[in-house]
């Protein structure tokens, strides 16, 4: 900004009555150069606390131009220099943009608002050189008028403080009321909510209370049912056996009728009753080593004469592997997912096959029957649900869900994907060697509730079974949602979750927990087979600890929750 100008105007400062020459000159030259009045003020002022301990000094006023154009002005006189007064090179700093003291001299230099071109500047060195000095009582008179309108500038801006603070104290005022009415909205709000979770947790007792009584009239009513219908299949059959007294065509074919009706109304019945011990809990599953070849072999050969002309069953030979599992149930699964098969596919192949993935084994059902419809895929699994053009087919619609219950007993997962009018595979996906508990050696650490949130059901199950005499009680729930509103509701001990879920992961319950007063106070596990390194820096900071699926036991339960007693 102070580089070499083009001066306009040299003054020699000889006695004191020119330290008022220097203020009016230094106000002419900026007002002729283009500037606002303040800043001539600024720097007339700045001289004038310059030049009063320069006497004999050279005063040079020059114009710089360039992108950042502005008035340079040069004090020079190396004795004067050595007497300036530091409070007039300090004062005058806060006026100009800058102010330099060198060996010899004082650069003072304050930015133009536009460019000055060489005429212009001729026109003004002529119109400077050509303009008397005016008395030092005109100075004094000028500087007076201008110390009034700074005057009255101060006093238009306190004025303008005053209404603005009174504006503030009056919004300050608004806001309070408004802070007062949303916070009694708040409270409002949140009792409304309380009042919500007390309708809830009345409501969920009495689903508890209905599901119950639905699983033990299933009961019931299927051990009542039982009986008699077993009867009736006897009684037909000793009716039609060769050695009873011989019956007419018509009686055999009407006897014929009420026992093939006997059996399809007992095997609805114990459909019945299997779902009724699977939801009761009823049903243990009892781990053995399993020889999955037999079991393929023994399916392959009961389950051949049921297929329609034109169907061709398959049955791969399974791989040899370790699986230790419970043979009846797997048997059971498979008898359905195969019979389901065979009754909804009118030609084509119905096929079974096997294979090993880590440490899991996946079997597969695969039919080129009349399919799913797209709308009705995602409630297969539903009980009483069956699938249009399914129903001309017979059947209760509790077979997908009782054979869904026993693959989850067993630490698995049944899914299915389906094309209409291609057919249908339904793959069970297991353990080769299912977690077991196992003792703990030592005092067994309790909590009072747990909460697991996780959408592979076999997860869900598993947790449960190696919570098993540490939580007195355990809740679960398959996604983030139902998650935090049983965790807002039961206020748990502990949370063990899962990140990998539909419909949101986990580390968005981790945030809601976190910030939601209260519930903040709930230590969460993290158990996931996801590889932590794929979320963001931080976002699993409110977990105490993260905890691999395929590294899940008993002690590893135990001592995570042993951990929360201690600091």
């Amino acid at each position: 900004m102070t580089g070499s100008g083009v001066p306009v105007l040299r003054m020699v400062l000889r006695e004191e009555h020119d330290v008022f020459v220097l203020r009016q000159r230094g106000r002419e030259v900026a007002a002729a150069l283009g500037m606002e009045h303040q800043d001539q003020v600024r720097v007339a002022t700045a001289l004038s606390e310059i030049g009063r301990e320069v006497l004999g000094a050279e005063v040079t006023f020059s114009a710089v131009a360039g992108p950042r154009p502005a008035l340079v002005i040069v004090v020079s006189a190396a004795a004067a220099l050595g007497m300036h007064s530091a409070e007039g090179v300090a004062a005058a700093g806060r006026l100009m943009d800058e102010v330099r003291v060198e060996d010899e001299r004082i650069v003072l230099a304050r930015r133009l608002p536009a460019q000055v071109g060489p005429q212009r500047l001729e026109r003004v060195r002529e119109e400077l050189e050509r303009s008397a000095p005016t008395t030092a009582l005109d100075e004094l008179s000028v500087q007076n008028r201008q110390l009034m309108v700074a005057l009255e500038q101060v006093q238009a801006h306190r004025d303008e403080l005053l209404q603005l603070n009174a504006e503030l104290e009056e919004t300050n005022r608004g806001v309070m009321a408004l802070y007062t009415q949303l916070s009694e909205e708040l409270e409002q709000t949140n009792q409304g909510v309380v009042a919500l979770y007390a309708e809830l947790d009345e409501r969920s007792a009495q689903l508890r209370e209905a599901n119950e009584a639905k699983s033990r009239f299933l009961a019931n009513v299927s051990h009542e049912l039982r009986a008699p219908v077993t009867a009736v299949i006897g009684l037909s059959r000793l009716l039609l056996d060769p050695r009873s007294e011989p019956l007419s065509n018509e009686q055999r074919h009407q006897l014929d009728l009420v026992q093939g009706s006997a059996a399809d109304l007992l095997a609805r019945v114990n459909d019945l009753l299997d779902l009724a011990k699977a939801e009761s809990g009823r049903i243990e599953p009892s781990l053995a080593p399993v020889d999955l070849a037999a079991v393929f072999g023994q399916l392959r050969g009961t389950l051949r004469p049921l297929a329609r002309a034109g169907v061709e069953l398959e049955v791969a030979d399974p791989p040899v592997v370790g699986l230790v599992s419970d043979e009846v149930l797997l048997t059971q699964i498979l008898r359905n997912l195969l019979t389901n098969a065979l009754k909804f596919t009118d030609r084509g192949t119905v096929g079974m096959g096997a294979w090993v993935d880590g440490g899991r084994l996946s079997i597969a059902v695969a039919d080129t029957g009349i399919g799913i419809p797209h709308e009705e895929q995602g409630r297969v699994f539903e009980e009483f649900h069956q699938v249009r053009g399914a129903r001309q087919a017979g059947g209760t619609g509790l077979g997908l869900p009782y054979a869904r219950r026993l693959a989850a007993l067993l630490g698995g997962v049944l899914t299915m994907v389906s094309e209409p009018g291609e057919g249908s595979t339904f793959t069970l996906e297991l353990p080769l060697r299912p977690a077991v508990p196992e003792a703990v050696e030592g005092p067994v650490p309790r909590v009072e509730r747990a909460l697991v949130v996780d959408d592979d059901p076999a997860a869900r199950h598993l947790l449960r079974q190696l919570l098993d005499g540490i939580a007195e009680r355990v809740s679960e729930a398959a996604d983030v949602r139902a998650g935090l509103a049983i965790a807002a509701r039961e206020r748990p001990s502990v949370i063990f979750l899962d990140l990998r879920m539909p419909g949101g992961d986990g580390t968005q319950l981790l945030r809601s927990l976190a910030g939601s007063g209260e519930l903040a106070a709930i230590p969460v596990f993290v158990v996931t087979a996801a590889d932590v390194a794929e979320f963001p820096a931080g976002v699993l900071g409110h977990a105490r600890a993260v905890v691999a699926k395929e590294g899940l036991s008993r002690r590893v339960v135990a001592d995570l929750v042993a951990g929360l007693e201690g600091p």
